[in-house]
């Protein structure tokens, strides 16, 4: 089975063969501005090595206020054989940028917290806890200090991020009331088991109660049917979009990509931030 699917994902064209038609800005030092991308440390971590990347989107402006996109990258020292690499660290993601185009959107490429180094870790989770916290204060600040949109935080992630959007961001009740909305690419939590404390099934389908109606965009590369089929096992009920990305390669690099997958996911956004309800989420 395993060779059968190395076949069919070589068979698959390579992404790179597309051009890009956005570039990702690098992370920068240095205070928020529009277009800019800045390494940026949340209010009680002063003095640690935990940091995550914001961006202000180019139309930013005091006073208004924007979606905000949050994004989990996935495990680093990763290379497969299309050349496809995961460093793990903030500044190597592309799923917020790519989705906005850079514009009409706060990105935050957030940090998986080792409490014992206080750094930021680039394989798996740290100490789920700090990491939780992290992005709690995070949001928050993102909201009260440049003009987040309360109502309209959505959580990304590749990989690795992909299943964080449930096992981070559905880990407890308080966390999982701030989303709108849910982008996992490539892998989802209970899919499979995986060498850590509550990748079990049973432990997944308790976090994905906790969506509690919310939308959900899963992509994967090659075939999203294994996790659709996983999805649809649990009875949770939720409006659930699955769409396959028919590449091989894995990794983020097609959202700055001028593809159908794209505009797809985009329009789909679109139509959850139109209808979604004007109320407040709960941002501890």
């Amino acid at each position: 089975m395993l060779a059968c699917a190395i076949c069919i994902a070589a068979e698959l064209p390579d992404i790179r063969a597309r051009r890009a038609d956005l570039t990702t800005p690098p992370m920068t030092e240095g205070a928020p501005a529009p277009g800019r991308r800045v390494r940026q440390v949340t209010a009680g971590y002063e003095g640690k090595a935990v940091y995550h990347a914001l961006y202000l989107p180019r139309d930013w402006k005091p006073g208004r206020r924007y979606p905000v996109l949050v994004e989990y990258a996935g495990n680093g020292g990763y290379r497969n054989r299309f050349g496809d690499v995961s460093t793990g660290r903030v500044e190597g993601s592309n799923l917020g940028y790519g989705i906005s185009g850079g514009k009409g959107f706060i990105w935050v490429s957030m940090p998986f917290v080792n409490s014992h180094t206080w750094q930021n870790q680039t394989t798996w989770w740290g100490e789920v806890d700090a990491t939780v916290d992290y992005a709690k204060r995070t949001v928050r600040e993102v909201i009260e200090r440049w003009g987040g949109d309360r109502s309209a935080v959505i959580l990304t992630g590749f990989s690795r991020g992909a299943i964080a959007c449930n096992y981070i961001g559905l880990h407890d009740d308080e966390i999982a009331a701030i989303w709108l909305a849910f982008i996992p690419y490539s892998h989802y939590d209970g899919v499979r088991a995986w060498r850590y404390p509550g990748s079990d099934r049973t432990s997944a389908l308790t976090r994905l109660r906790r969506l509690n109606g919310r939308a959900s965009f899963i992509i994967h590369e090659e075939s999203v049917e294994e996790t659709r089929a996983y999805v649809e096992s649990t009875g949770v009920r939720a409006p659930f979009t699955f769409l396959t990305l028919p590449y091989r390669n894995h990794n983020d690099g097609w959202v700055l990509r001028n593809i159908p997958e794209r505009r797809v996911l985009r329009k789909w956004l679109k139509r959850v931030l139109r209808t979604r309800r004007k109320t407040d989420f709960s941002i501890p």
